[in-house]
C-alpha cells in the first residue's frame, strides 16, 4: 500500500510539474504576441487580435481553470496596452480606468473558463472528435468577442467617445453598434481562432493522452 501510495504521488507530482511548464510556455506565448505586436494589430477602433488563440488551446487542452488563467493574462496584457500602445485603450482609460478594467480583464478571463467548460461537454458528447474541438475554438472566438463588446457597450456606450464612433457608423442602439463595429474584422478573427485553435489543440491533445 505504500508503495502505491508512493507511486500515486509521484504521478500526481509529475503531472502537476507538466501542468505548469504547459501554462508557462502559452503564457510566454501571449507575452511574445504582444511584445512583436503580432498579437494586436493596431487599427483606428478595435485591435484585430489572435490573443485568443493561446487561451483556446490551453483552455480545450488543459481545462476551465487554465483557461481561466490564460484569459485573465491576456485581459492583463490588454489593459496593459491602454497604458500607451493602444489608442483606442488609452482614450477609455481616460475615461475611466476602473471600467476599463472590467472590460478587459474579467471579460477574458470569464472567456478561457467558459471555452474550457464547453469542450468539456462537447468532448463528452463527440466521442470520435469529428467537432468538438472545432465548435469549442468558435465559441471561444465569439465568447470573447460577445463578453468584450458586451462589456464596453455596459460600460461606455453613453460616452462622447462611444457615440461618436455610433454616428460615424449610422447606427442608433448598441446591438447594431456592436455589430458595425465587429464587422468583418470580427469574422475574420473567428475563423482564424477556429482554425488554429482546432488544428493545435487536437493535435496538443491527441499528443497529451498517447
Amino acid at each position: 500500500m505504500e508503495n502505491t501510495a508512493t507511486l500515486t504521488q509521484h504521478s500526481k507530482s509529475r503531472y502537476d510539474v507538466k501542468y505548469m511548464v504547459r501554462l508557462a510556455v502559452l503564457v510566454a506565448i501571449l507575452h511574445f504576441l504582444e511584445a512583436t505586436g503580432l498579437g494586436m494589430i493596431k487599427t483606428p477602433g478595435l485591435e484585430f487580435t489572435i490573443m485568443q488563440v493561446p487561451v483556446i488551446i490551453g483552455a480545450i487542452v488543459m481545462g476551465p481553470v487554465a483557461g481561466g488563467i490564460l484569459g485573465a493574462t491576456f485581459g492583463f496584457i490588454a489593459f496593459w496596452e491602454c497604458f500607451g500602445r493602444s489608442a483606442f485603450g488609452v482614450v477609455l482609460l481616460g475615461i475611466d480606468p476602473v471600467f476599463t478594467f472590467l472590460v478587459c480583464v474579467p471579460t477574458r478571463a470569464l472567456m478561457g473558463l467558459l471555452c474550457g467548460v464547453i469542450f468539456k461537454g462537447f468532448h463528452k458528447v463527440d466521442r470520435s472528435n469529428l467537432w468538438s474541438f472545432g465548435a469549442a475554438s468558435l465559441l471561444g472566438a465569439l465568447l470573447n468577442t460577445a463578453l468584450f463588446m458586451g462589456a464596453l457597450v455596459l460600460f461606455f456606450y453613453n460616452t462622447d467617445y462611444i457615440q461618436g464612433f455610433a454616428q460615424t457608423l449610422g447606427v442608433v442602439n448598441p446591438i447594431a453598434f456592436i455589430a458595425a463595429f465587429v464587422g468583418v474584422q470580427g469574422v475574420l478573427e473567428a475563423i482564424i481562432c477556429t482554425v488554429a485553435g482546432a488544428a493545435v489543440s487536437k493535435a496538443l491533445f491527441k499528443s497529451m493522452n498517447k
